[in-house]
């Protein structure tokens, strides 16, 4: 008989069966002006703005579902922003694009070929626009390491009871780098692309918990799972098959963080339209980072945390390719990805049944990278996810009440005295075996 094994960590929970970038700022700053700055949407007049909203948005505004907009909500309109790009990954996005090809494989799903660095569809056109934007967002800028000694989760229930969830986190890109002082594949990488470690912080009862999650340089090659149970001393594989299962008690499945991380290969994407939506782009980490700037118990921003801007969007139709369809969670995903960074902002998922039934809000936050400027990308992030259903959220949040935020490259070489850039204590499934040293 199978057994479910429930474990806590961010980044899994298990179930076991035993030709160049195009920089020309008129296509990519449509959205500026579209609501003037200054401007506040309210509950109440917040349909004049409907258009600038995605659909998930104007459904928690509508009031017809179990979590809603507060009352008293107030979103405040700023100035669109525009950090450039660093300027090593324009310039492998001008050398290498032409090279990147799309290969249908025997799935029926595809995959690339010929990818090393930059942005692979720099123009992207038909055929298959939607899947090319959904590539650019795999392969958007992100730097190569991304550290955090305490990201907080929190958890509302049905009854609106909170609970806390904190965690120690690192992000590593081995494969297809543009930072400075940095080549474009990593000595260690030996075929993996990237790698996610989550370490249970708190509560005690779940300390020392960690998952390890491998991602390929070939993106056909099913992510590697791999998890430490501290009761048991042991690191045990995971099944690819759990990407939807719960993270951490959590209303988060794998393939949920930052809006989409299901890979490129068991996914098909259709661009649906071209929309400039809501964006929270701007906020500092002491602000944030406190519980408090949020409404309950919805969790959404307040407007202590920071202006909102209107920001060009693709929106995609995600789905599972047909052979891949069966026992996945989401019928479909419609996921908003700006134009500018090829972030991804938001994500309205819809059940098997095409049923809308989770909405996530996942504002990426603009923050300085060593070496790079700021960057939309830093791995500073707000994500909600409201369960429609279950009347669950959980607030993900890469900052602390006391303004700690994410540390990216060079300055994860020493947090507290420990150096997040050791590929194999953090990247590696042996590293899971010196999490109790």
């Amino acid at each position: 008989m199978a057994k479910l094994w429930r474990v806590s960590a961010r980044g899994l929970s298990l179930l076991f069966v035993t030709s160049m970038w195009c920089y020309s700022a008129a296509p990519l700053r449509a959205a500026e002006n579209a609501i003037a700055p200054g401007t506040i949407i309210t509950a109440q007049n917040w349909q004049q703005y409907k258009q600038f909203m995605p659909d998930g948005m104007q459904a928690l505004f509508s009031g017809s579902y179990s979590w809603k907009m507060p009352a008293d909500l107030k979103m405040e309109i700023g100035p669109t922003s525009h950090y450039p790009l660093p300027q090593i990954y324009i310039q492998n996005t001008e050398r290498y694009s032409h090279l990147v090809k799309i290969r249908e494989l025997p799935t029926g799903g595809h995959t690339i070929d010929g990818y090393v660095a930059g942005t692979p569809f720099p123009n992207p056109t038909d055929p298959l626009k939607g899947y090319k934007i959904l590539v650019n967002f795999w392969y958007r800028y992100t730097p190569y390491l991304d550290c955090s000694a305490d990201d907080h989760e929190y958890l509302v229930n049905a009854i609106n009871q909170v609970s806390t969830i904190r965690y120690e986190d690192v992000k590593r890109r081995l494969s297809h780098i543009s930072d400075v002082g940095q080549p474009i594949n990593d000595p260690h990488a030996e075929g993996i692309d990237h790698t996610t470690f989550s370490m249970t912080l708190e509560p005690e009862q779940e300390r020392y918990t960690a998952v390890l999650v491998v991602y390929y340089a070939d993106p056909a090659k099913p992510e590697g799972q791999y998890i430490f149970i501290p009761q048991l001393r042991r690191v045990l594989r995971g099944s690819s098959n759990s990407r939807c299962a719960p993270v951490s008690g959590s209303d988060f499945a794998l393939d949920d963080f930052s809006a989409f991380s299901g890979g490129i290969t068991r996914f098909q994407a259709d661009l649906l339209r071209e929309q400039p939506i809501v964006a929270l782009v701007n906020a500092e980490p002491l602000n944030y980072g406190k519980p408090s700037n949020y409404y309950f118990p919805s969790f959404f921003p307040k407007p202590e945390i920071g202006k909102w801007e209107v920001r060009d969007n693709y929106v995609l139709d995600v789905r599972r390719i047909p052979s891949d369809r069966i026992g996945y969670c989401y019928g479909k995903q419609m996921i908003y990805v700006d134009k500018e960074a090829y972030t991804a902002s938001w994500k309205d998922a819809y059940d098997p049944n095409m049923r809308l039934f989770k909405i996530e809000m996942s504002e990426r936050i603009a923050r300085p990278v060593p070496k790079e400027n700021i960057q939309f990308n830093s791995d500073n992030a707000i994500e909600i996810m409201w369960d429609l259903d279950k009347h669950h959220l959980s607030a993900f949040i890469t900052a602390t009440p006391d303004g700690k935020s994410v540390l990216d490259n060079e300055d994860c070489r020493n947090v507290d005295g420990v150096n997040y850039d050791d590929v194999e204590r953090f990247c590696t499934p042996g590293g899971l075996t010196q999490v109790m040293r």
